[in-house]
């Protein structure tokens, strides 16, 4: 059984989801009453936002690997970062790390490709989306990835660091969102909307909005990380 590592509380709702998450799945994957052992380094989110509004991309890769490092000490074999915004140094961090580390948005271009979506929306921060990490991956299996209208862009990522974060999880939110996820499927025709930050899938719980599958990366990265463990 390999240990899995998870670098959590960016932010802490969502590190709950992973940790339930990881806890079911392994167990219905295995079927014989046992629950799986994981180590979590629960990091500072306002150090890691600070990095991301100073853009300290460098800074935001140090901290990461130091969370890393206190995992593999501890005994893990691999390791993921359980949201999508430090994912915009993955690569740095990756080929620094001293254990293999899943990536959350090849897991998400992987669980793509499996259901042929071609014209994928993306939500998520403001870091994320206006980042190209995302771009840089689905774009090498020819999948495009669109971004929400300026005004749009704003509204999700002042509702996600505002509400979301902080476990609030309002009705009329929730409606603002699919409304977003409406006028794109009305005017670029997309095929389906990315949930690239790991608290959206807490509010927005469905696997599908009027006909349009939402990818729910905290489930793909878990399956993932669970696949890793009973390797």
């Amino acid at each position: 059984m390999k240990t899995l590592g998870i670098i959590g509380g960016l932010g802490p709702e969502s590190t709950v989801d992973y940790y339930q998450r990881i806890i079911a799945l392994y167990r219905e994957r295995t079927g014989d009453g046992s629950y799986p052992e994981f180590i979590i380094a629960s990091v500072n989110l306002r150090k890691g936002l600070d990095f991301m509004d100073a853009n300290n991309l460098t800074g935001m890769a140090d901290y990461l690997l130091e969370a890393i490092g206190k995992l593999a000490r501890a005994g893990a074999n691999f390791g993921l970062i359980s949201a999508n915004t430090p994912h915009i140094v993955f690569d740095e961090v990756a080929s620094k790390s001293s254990i293999p580390l899943i990536s959350i948005v090849e897991a998400t271009c992987a669980a793509a490709k499996a259901r042929n979506l071609r014209r994928l929306a993306l939500f998520g921060t403001r870091y994320t989306m206006q980042a190209t990490f995302y771009q840089k991956v689905l774009s090498r299996e020819e999948i495009s990835l669109l971004v929400p209208e300026q005004n749009d862009r704003d509204y999700i990522h002042d509702k996600y660091m505002n509400e979301l974060v902080p476990g609030k999880f309002l009705p009329e939110t929730r409606a603002g969102l699919f409304a977003i996820a409406d006028r794109m499927k009305a005017k670029s025709d997309i095929d389906g909307v990315i949930l690239a930050g790991t608290e959206l899938p807490l509010i927005l719980r469905d696997a599908y909005h009027n006909g349009i599958p939402f990818l729910n990366t905290t489930k793909i990265h878990v399956e993932a990380a669970v696949a890793e463990m009973l390797s």
